[in-house]
């Protein structure tokens, strides 16, 4: 049987929960998810892929969130978390044209955002340690999603068919927040963050995978939001159009006859994360109640999909 695990984007916040739930799973199954014959991910989904494909596992990951690691690499990734805000962004946008297209997600307004400014080093970093010889990710099925926002185009980078690209180029790009952080310039082309398109591409899975697992941060069931008025307008912008995209996808994939198993976020996950999913000072705390909340999350997707 192939198995696919997606991960989706989320940020400092989404990240720490995808390690709890993804523990949650790992326990649940009994598995180990370097063992996955495909790893995709998007934003922090691509940070986590680049992570387990150059084998950290999850005990690796849940230190790195517990802030007891003993590993440089990861020691010094945390510390290195963006700020909780960008910083001011050049005002000029990256193709206007964009917004009279038609596309998925968000994918119409990232042509207008202005070209974010943040420092991206952090990600080269963390790329270049874990990548093989090479200069891509050692798991022969690593693949990190990015938008072409001239092209409207969703690119899994490692696929087959993909541009030729490093780790490192592959995993900023999938990382580049619109008005956040740069697009990244990969074979005569500009990347941003891949869930400007959709929050975890489940679509470009092979046609030939049996089972996905996937972990989606940014998206719930209908209704389900964070509480306060800063969760009822992350709701409506961003959770509800991502969530809808994520099941459609979902669905498509069950239709070639592949299971896919979704796990997001309830309300008590939501409760404990917030809404600001780039809030760096609540990681240490959003992890804590991730891990207080998650299994239950993992459980019931389990459950709904009678494993």
């Amino acid at each position: 049987m192939t198995r696919a695990l997606v991960i989706g984007c989320g940020g400092t916040i989404g990240g720490a929960w995808i390690v709890a739930a993804l523990a949650a799973l790992a326990e649940r199954l009994d598995w180990d998810p370097r063992e996955a014959d495909i790893l995709q991910g998007t934003s922090a989904g691509a940070e986590l892929v680049a992570m387990l494909s150059g084998g950290y596992g999850i005990d690796d990951l849940v230190a790195m969130q517990s802030g007891r690691t003993d590993d440089g690499v990861l020691r010094r990734h945390v510390a290195d978390t963006p700020p909780s805000l960008p910083r001011v962004p050049f005002p000029a946008p990256i193709d206007p044209s964009t917004l009279w297209r038609g596309g998925r997600g968000h994918s119409r307004l990232t042509g207008i955002a202005p070209r974010g400014r943040g420092d991206a080093a952090w990600l080269q970093r963390l790329a270049e340690a874990v990548a093989g010889p090479d200069g891509w990710l050692p798991h022969p099925g690593a693949r990190l999603v990015a938008y072409d926002p001239r092209r409207h185009e969703r690119v899994a980078f490692g696929a087959p068919g993909a541009p030729a690209a490093t780790a490192g180029e592959a995993l900023r790009a999938s990382w580049a927040i619109p008005a956040w952080m740069p697009p990244v310039p990969i074979d005569g082309n500009l990347y941003v963050d891949g869930g400007a398109a959709s929050t975890a591409s489940v679509d470009l899975v092979p046609p030939d995978v049996d089972e996905v697992f996937v972990l989606a941060p940014m998206a719930s069931r209908p209704g389900v939001r964070a509480p306060g008025t800063g969760g009822i307008a992350e709701y409506h912008l961003l959770r509800k159009p991502m969530s809808a995209l994520l099941f459609d996808e979902a669905e498509e994939v069950r239709a070639r006859g592949a299971a896919v198993v979704t796990i997001t976020p309830d309300a008590e996950d939501l409760r404990g994360l917030g809404s600001h999913f780039m809030a760096r000072g609540r990681r240490a705390d959003a992890f804590t109640a991730a891990r207080s909340t998650a299994p239950a999350s993992v459980a019931r997707a389990l459950a709904e999909a009678g494993l």
